[in-house]
């Protein structure tokens, strides 16, 4: 079992959202690597980067694979909500040894828009042009939609460090459907690598019924658990412990295998 494990953030987030995981992998023995997306870092005055409004899931996955392919070996590649479906992606490419999502992004053909998920992003969509546009979550918005379970001290720091994200990348998971070139598209039987899903009962953004439905997609090489005291920041909540140490039990099962 590969050693290095890659880590994908997901959206208005950044590498930093994988401090606490990285120093208990690391503790572990893996090589971590926690990766940036394009276009993420905000310049002197905090504005985003013109490019990212535009740019694509397939853009991300591109610089990713470009990383990947300087590594000495496959990697584990491990991803929280857009990153996940990041991870999907590539892991249907051949590039990840095992993969492990954390209340991960479906991909085309699921419908994910769940009123919960509506009511998290509903000021972003209704923003005409959102597709083409930098997009970030209000205050409120982002603690109901993913900090409800931290306390209101961490919410306010963790806003602070929030960026902009691609409208397009939103464009390409909320409304595959309208998506001529289908960038969230996975063919699921190109995902042959052992995968394990790790999701909060109480999550709002992912909800727990649509990655139901993505375990069902990747039934054949899929392990699956529910937190029953996790939501959608399962990176760090209270007890993100118990998660980081499933998923590190889990890959050190595959070793034994």
């Amino acid at each position: 079992m590969s050693r290095t494990v890659v880590m994908i953030h997901g959206m208005w987030a950044g590498p930093w959202c994988w401090s606490n995981y990285r120093q208990l992998f690391e503790a572990a023995g893996y090589r971590c690597i926690a990766v940036s997306l394009p276009f993420h870092a905000l310049d002197e005055q905090g504005a985003p980067d013109v490019r990212l409004g535009n740019a694509s899931l397939l853009d991300f996955c591109a610089i990713i694979e470009q990383e990947i392919s300087f590594l000495d070996e496959k990697p584990i590649l491990l991803g929280h909500s857009m990153g996940g479906l990041l991870v999907q992606m590539l892991a249907a490419r051949g590039l990840a040894q095992a993969a492990v999502l954390l209340s991960p992004a479906s991909p085309a053909g699921i419908m994910a828009l769940t009123p919960s998920v509506i009511r998290s992003l509903w000021r972003l969509q209704t923003i005409w042009g959102f597709w083409r546009k930098t997009t970030r979550q209000t205050y409120a918005d982002a603690v109901y939609s993913a900090l409800h379970l931290l306390p209101e001290a961490e919410q306010k720091q963790l806003y602070t460090r929030m960026v902009y994200e691609s409208g397009r990348a939103a464009f390409e998971i909320g409304y595959w459907m309208f998506d001529a070139r289908g960038a969230s598209r996975v063919d699921e039987s190109k995902v042959t690598c052992p995968v394990l899903v790790l999701t909060g009962i109480q999550d709002r953004l992912t909800p727990v019924t649509v990655v139901r439905q993505i375990v069902k997609k990747y039934h054949a090489v899929a392990t699956y658990k529910e937190f029953d005291n996790h939501a959608h920041w399962i990176v760090g909540e209270p007890g993100w412990e118990e998660v980081a140490q499933h998923a590190l039990a889990w890959l050190k099962l595959l070793k034994m295998q």
